[in-house]
């Protein structure tokens, strides 16, 4: 590869991911949990009567657990499309980080939220129809003059009209 650029850092783990590393740490904390010697202490007179009968019990049990809870949250993965979600949730995370603005959070108060979240959409739409008003303001006082105008040029006209009016009788 080209020497020229800045090393590569190492992409983070997607939310699939992690939520993989997650499930089999769990099932591996259970099995730990669920050691073979506790369950040789709970059914200790089956132990002590067939040792190699309760460890093949045992790990048949461990094993079916471990498939029963993996293919029960492959499903609900597979029902809640968590693959997608986990994804598309990266992708957010992934173009917020160049946001400058904090995100907004709610308080727990929805007065509060509603008014945080209203104001300055409020205040910037106030702002528009200042400037919207002022325009239009100019805009009126132009045809103002211009109306003014008109009318002086009219009365100019009528004036002329009766002078000449005069003048031709």
């Amino acid at each position: 590869a080209g020497g020229g650029g800045p090393p590569s850092v190492p992409a983070a783990p997607g939310r699939a991911q992690v939520f993989t590393t997650v499930v089999d740490t769990f099932l591996e904390k259970l099995a730990a949990a669920g050691s073979y010697q506790r369950f040789a202490n709970c059914y200790r007179c089956f132990y002590k009567l067939q040792p190699e009968m309760t460890r093949s019990i045992y790990d048949q049990f461990i094993s079916q657990l471990q498939s029963s809870i993996k293919e029960e949250i492959q499903e609900v993965k597979d029902e809640g499309n968590l693959e997608a979600l986990f994804n598309s949730l990266d992708k957010i995370v992934e173009e917020a980080k160049n946001r400058e603005e904090p995100a907004w959070r709610p308080s727990g108060i929805p007065e509060e939220d509603v008014r945080s979240a209203m104001v300055p959409y409020l205040l910037k739409h106030r702002s528009y129809l200042r400037k919207v008003l002022k325009e239009k303001e100019e805009e009126n006082r132009k045809v103002a003059e211009s109306v003014l105008a008109g009318r002086d040029r009219i009365a100019e006209l009528q004036q002329l009209i009766q002078a000449r009016k005069h003048a031709w009788q």
